[in-house]
């Protein structure tokens, strides 16, 4: 059985990724082992995936000593070949100091990683505009198989979980709601009032969830609403994400996360490209993008974002009654 590394350390986004690119491989190369260098708070979603067989804990605190007793560890096993999707200095001296046989990076690797690799490759035929899941999809190429999604991700153990705050509400599954995001510019400060019109006026169950707490300071009925942020893992996240219905997050992992396993995703863009950086695919029918006007998400209203909801689903409310669906046509 052949033997893959796959390098791929951070962050969330760039990781859900990685796992599409491992999958769409093993979907069309079964006979490949893969195994995945990923820092230590990413583990538990690396280990999860049905992609991955081996896991190799990369603890960025450790400093050298920790670099090098990872490294002693990953070079008792020989590959034949290895990945690396990130194509920084760091990942690339990971890449050098394994035992392969070829080593393959990004031709647009930065820090000088480039020199490690064996070989290089390509971009897609959109070059470095394209989407970033397109950019790694070309990893594909180097085990003969094609670049292309083979399907949605699919983890282990979903249903071991006890998630039964998760359950329906008048038989209809959860609106599950990421409010947070990494960078300031792509949170979106409108998330508790579109909480209230889906509660008051759609008459939907919304739980809000992600790494950080945020209040959310309005009342609503019993059993309407669940505030789990500061107190979501990435080890419970797939099997979060599968219960709900809706997705709705600002550019962040969970987003990407929740379109890689191909549930109904609405992404919330402020400067970032969606050409680049959405849900993907971007034409799914189950993703869906809307952009802040001059790429400001302190323009984009609360109103927007419920009326793009209610048109998605099909429907019409009107103070809280919902008519039969409408077509779209």
């Amino acid at each position: 059985m052949p033997e893959m590394l796959i390098i791929k350390p951070s962050a969330l986004r760039d990781i859900v990724h990685g796992l599409q690119v491992a999958a769409s491989i093993k979907a069309q190369r079964p006979e490949w082992r893969i195994s995945w260098i990923v820092r230590d708070i990413f583990a538990p979603l690396v280990r999860s995936c049905s992609a991955v067989d081996q896991v190799y804990v990369f603890r960025r605190n450790g400093g050298v000593k920790g670099f090098l007793s990872l490294m002693r560890e990953v070079r008792r096993q020989e590959f034949d070949l290895v990945l690396d999707l990130q194509g920084l200095f760091r990942t690339g001296l990971m890449a050098k100091w394994s035992r392969a046989k070829r080593k393959a990076g990004r031709s647009d690797a930065r820090e000088g990683a480039g020199m490690f690799y064996s070989e290089k490759v390509p971009l897609p035929a959109g070059g470095g505009r394209s989407h970033v899941l397109e950019i790694l999809l070309q990893f594909c190429l180097t085990v003969g198989a094609e670049p292309r999604l083979s399907g949605p991700l699919q983890f282990r153990e979903l249903e071991r979980l006890n998630l039964s705050f998760m359950e329906p509400r008048k038989g209809v599954r959860p609106v599950l709601i990421f409010p947070d995001s990494g960078q300031s510019t792509k949170k979106w400060s409108g998330y508790a009032q579109l909480t209230a019109q889906l509660i008051r006026e759609a008459g939907r169950k919304v739980v809000w969830a992600g790494n950080n707490y945020l209040p959310c300071r309005e009342s609503f009925p019993d059993g309407s609403f669940l505030n789990l942020t500061g107190n979501t893992s990435l080890t419970s996240l797939p099997a979060l994400l599968a219960k709900a219905d809706w997705v709705i997050s600002n550019d962040s992992g969970p987003m990407h996360l929740s379109a890689a396993m191909g549930l109904k995703t609405i992404g919330l863009f402020g400067p970032t490209d969606p050409q680049q950086y959405g849900p993907y695919p971007l034409k799914s029918p189950t993703n869906y993008v809307i952009q802040a006007p001059v790429g400001d998400l302190r323009l984009l209203s609360v109103k927007e974002v419920f009326n793009l909801f209610n048109r998605i689903e099909g429907t019409s409310v009107i103070r809280g009654q919902t008519r039969a669906p409408m077509s779209l046509a």
